[in-house]
């Protein structure tokens, strides 16, 4: 079977997976609401209101008010646009950062090789989450600096999978052929073995979304994270810690909705997993 009904058998196998459904489901909403955030929101994110404040779940605010009077319905969906986006490149600076390295020290191997996994070893050695609070308390606290701190921060693990399946690959025939035609290194290993490789980068980078999404989330509710008056769902997680006794909504629906995220994602990368583990291939 070629490389192309490889994919296409994967998918297939994919399709039969519910949980997997379920969680490609709930991603693709989750896009939407960002997306349509301007058209979805029934009140602007930022507007105060000191005649609304704390006021519970109605059927003029479905997820009730903050503090400050301000819709809960609306900060969320506009908060999944900053949440979404720092997920997304975080993982894709991870993923961009892991599949260089591993694929360097997969294919030349020798030195080379033994200096990017004691890196790798050395990077593993630090308590990530802590790594990230000292570099975010050094910067200023902004978006940017946080995308780019977890995403380099978490590139370890995608290199040790690209590096394993260029072990393997650089073996294969056709990359023999390759070398044989007088194909340059850059070509084989970006044209030739990365997208033979592409499977486990796939599921690592889905897996990494949410792993961002959380970090963002526990950085906001830390204070460090994403500023207000930008809504992200860690910031509005923490407004509603200070009045969690007498106004339940402000910690629990933004609870959920990161709780719901996180698991869509997991549930899509175990599903990916799955579909594309070579041994269960038929």
């Amino acid at each position: 079977m070629d490389q192309h009904g490889l994919w296409v058998e994967s998918f297939r196998r994919l399709k039969k997976d519910k949980a997997a459904v379920t969680g490609a489901i709930l991603v693709i909403l989750f896009f939407l609401f960002s997306f349509l955030a301007p058209f979805l929101a029934p009140y602007d994110p930022g507007e105060i209101n000191v005649k609304e404040i704390l006021m519970p779940p109605s059927m003029k605010h479905l997820m009730g008010t903050d503090q400050l009077g301000r819709d809960i319905l609306s900060r969320i969906i506009w908060g999944s646009r900053i949440s979404l986006m720092v997920g997304f490149v975080a993982a894709g600076i991870a993923t961009v950062i892991g599949a260089l390295l591993g694929a360097i020290a997969g294919y030349y191997r020798g030195w080379i090789d033994s200096f990017i996994m004691r890196l790798v070893d050395i990077m593993l050695c630090f308590p990530t989450f802590f790594l990230i609070l000292a570099v975010i308390a050094l910067l200023e606290p902004s978006i940017w600096n946080i995308m780019v701190v977890i995403g380099l921060t978490g590139w370890m693990g995608v290199a040790r999978l690209v590096r394993a399946e260029f072990l393997s690959l650089r073996e294969r025939e056709f990359v023999m052929a390759a070398k044989a035609i007088g194909a340059s290194d850059i070509r084989i290993i970006f044209l030739q073995i990365l997208p033979n490789a592409l499977a486990p980068v796939l599921v690592s980078a889905t897996l990494g979304v949410s792993g961002a999404i959380l970090t963002e989330s526990a950085l906001s509710f830390l204070g460090i994270g994403v500023q207000p008056p930008v809504p992200s769902w860690g910031n509005i997680l923490t407004a509603g810690k200070d009045n969690i006794e007498i106004a339940w909504w402000l910690s629990f629906y933004p609870g959920i909705v990161i709780l719901a995220a996180v698991l869509a994602y997991n549930l899509l990368g175990e599903g990916l997993r799955d579909a594309l583990d070579p041994r269960l291939k038929v």
